[in-house]
């Protein structure tokens, strides 16, 4: 099963989320900040990172920086899913490390698409790990 990392501290964010990954098939982990979620990143090697920018205790930029330097995790598709969108903040995202950035609020019905394209060939749902 492809397993996907949400760093979000944010309840119903992450729960939407969730909801719409798991009906698909994939499994979700979640950290609330962070340093969780490179300590969660450490531990469970995730397929694919989705990460909150506005996190408590560490940044997503600054927590973008460091799970590039973590290599298990280095080459892991980073996502940053967050509500900024101001001039100028997909390029700060993609500068600390991320691979991706979509703005927030997603659209739940093409959602699984845009996470999908960060995939690893031949990661979907249904594969076995």
């Amino acid at each position: 099963m492809t397993k996907i990392l949400y760093i979000e501290d944010n309840d119903q964010n992450f729960y939407l989320v969730s909801f719409i990954m798991t009906a698909k098939g994939f499994g979700m982990v979640r950290a609330h900040d962070g340093r969780e979620g490179i300590d969660l990143a450490t531990k469970e090697k995730p397929d694919l990172i989705l990460l909150d920018i506005q996190l408590p205790i560490m940044d997503g930029y600054a927590t973008a920086r460091e799970l590039k330097k973590i290599p298990d995790v280095s080459t892991t598709p980073i996502i940053a899913l967050t509500s900024y969108a101001m001039a100028g903040d997909r390029e700060k995202a993609l500068e600390a490390g991320c691979t991706g950035y979509i703005e927030k609020p997603i659209n739940p019905k093409t959602f699984v698409e845009q996470i999908t394209v960060y995939l690893p060939a031949g990661d979907s749902p249904g594969d076995p790990r």
